[in-house]
């Protein structure tokens, strides 16, 4: 590594173009060669979140980059995190902490202030770690939102660190991508980027050549890299969900469906269930797909009444009845254990215009919505076989009633959220409850499925680190890389 590099900033082409997974495998290649590395991205837009060690909240993708350098998540790894409460509107935080919920154009006005926050988290990481490794968001050349940029170039100019830009070649179009890109950049902008990654190729690279010979002629840049495709590979998801998710051979093992909605946040709490090998998980937004279904798990929700109506609306209320009075499962997680009560109560409009709404009943309790977030990692024992989990909480409310005194879990010495008194409805607050195996294969046990296998999600996650790591040693030509690095340097 050059001695003069502090800050290397990965943009992409378009989103899911795989920043977050290089910035990750470089995290790893770095902390290999004994540099003290740290991840770093200056405003995330997510709704799958991480605890951090100084209790704050950041995007999940940087808590697995920090994880890639053996660090504990922290929240200058991501001082500005939006939470989208509507197609309008966003939560900000920042260091960790709500702000406020602001509109696209208020936060436009914003980004002065917010930028102010980046610069002083990255500041404080350059005064612990010896390299910096950023990642953009989504593409550098959306040029309405060019004006106040603190995701891409705004802040590669401000702290003046070098690019290396990175298109997925497997949606098509990645020529077009890269010099598009590189067309809509300022000239200053465009020197900055060292060279080009190509990712999820598959196929002979010597039909590839041509055209890397063509771009490298047209651009004056290098391609310093061309990933190929991996197969089974796993990073926990920096967003939305795929219906693509789907898990496979969807009639076999046990069959589990999680309500897709508008809103679902911290979806990555069903890694452990998609990765294991004896559950079929589906997200479904139409009742009417499910069928005959073994378990429904209510997920965490960024506008949990907003969520709730969807419910009614698509008839899942009803679906979830019928499938109680067959002896199924369900299971409700943070927004979702909400949902399970029979009030919800938003008095200060802090998730949006409505002020409350009728739950689905199942829980005899509860909920009023309060601006202050709860955030922690918890350790703690769940009431079924008095199994050991390590779990972690965002929430923003306080939920009350008799369904408590029946609890899911011992915290501290304080009991955790709620069974019905039949048995076939569960509700925690807790994030991450499948992650543990043994936590994992309880939850399954109580929901009838005779798990005879494990999955342990740290080490697939770490599995998936090293995966990409390796892949990004052998194909990036980092002798290339740092000459270019030295003429960009001087």
């Amino acid at each position: 590594m050059h001695q003069k590099l502090k800050t290397l900033m990965i943009q992409g082409t378009t989103s899911d173009a795989g920043k977050s997974a290089l910035v990750t495998a470089l995290c790893r290649y770095y902390y290999r060669q004994g540099i003290k590395v740290a991840p770093f991205k200056p405003q995330n837009m997510a709704l799958n979140s991480a605890v951090t060690v100084d209790g704050g909240e950041i995007g999940r993708a940087q808590a697995v980059q920090a994880a890639a350098c053996k660090l504990e998540p922290h929240t200058d790894m991501n001082p500005i995190l939006l939470k989208s409460n509507s197609d309008k509107t966003a939560q900000v935080i920042i260091h960790g902490k709500a702000h406020e919920n602001l509109s696209a154009k208020q936060y436009h006005y914003f980004k002065n202030q917010a930028m102010q926050a980046v610069l002083e988290s990255h500041n404080r990481l350059l005064q612990q770690y010896q390299l910096i490794i950023v990642e953009g968001a989504g593409s550098p050349a959306e040029i309405n939102l060019r004006e106040g940029d603190i995701a891409n170039m705004g802040f590669a100019e401000a702290v003046d660190c070098p690019v290396i830009l990175i298109a997925d070649i497997d949606k098509g179009g990645v020529f077009a991508h890269i010099v598009g890109t590189l067309e809509l950049l300022s000239e200053t902008e465009r020197e900055r980027v060292l060279g080009f990654v190509i990712n999820r190729f598959r196929g002979d690279i010597a039909l590839l050549q041509p055209g890397i010979d063509w771009l490298q002629q047209h651009t004056g840049k290098p391609v310093l890299a061309v990933l190929p495709y991996l197969h089974g590979f796993y990073l926990d998801a920096e967003d939305s969900v795929s219906l693509t998710q789907n898990k496979k051979n969807q009639n076999t093992g046990f069959d589990i469906v999680i309500p897709r909605f508008p809103r679902i946040s911290n979806h990555t709490d069903f890694d452990p269930l998609l990765l294991h090998p004896q559950t079929s998980v589906r997200f479904l937004q139409d009742p009417a797909e499910c069928g005959n279904t073994d378990l429904i798990i209510l997920a965490g929700s960024k506008s949990v009444i907003d969520d709730m109506a969807w419910l009614f609306d698509m008839g899942w209320d009803d679906f979830i009845n019928k499938h109680l009075r067959y002896g199924g499962k369900l299971i409700g997680l943070c927004g979702g254990f909400q949902i399970l009560g029979k009030k919800i109560h938003d008095p200060d409009g802090i998730e949006g215009e409505r002020r409350s709404c009728d739950g689905l009943g199942f829980l005899d309790m509860e909920t009023i919505l309060q601006s202050e977030k709860i955030l922690q990692k918890v350790k703690g024992t769940l009431m079924i076989n008095d199994c050991p989990v390590s779990a972690y909480e965002i929430h923003a409310g306080i939920t009350t009633g008799n369904a408590l005194n029946n609890p899911v879990m011992m915290i501290d010495g304080h009991s955790e959220g709620a069974f019905s008194k039949d048995n076939l409805v569960l509700g925690t607050y807790l994030h991450g409850l499948f992650d543990t195996p043994q936590a994992c294969q309880t939850l399954l046990n109580w929901a009838g499925c005779s798990v005879t296998e494990t999955i342990d999600l740290e080490q697939e996650r770490e599995a998936g680190i090293n995966l990409f790591a390796d892949t990004v040693e052998r194909h990036f030509n980092f002798s290339l890389f740092n000459e270019v690095l030295r003429k960009f340097l001087g």
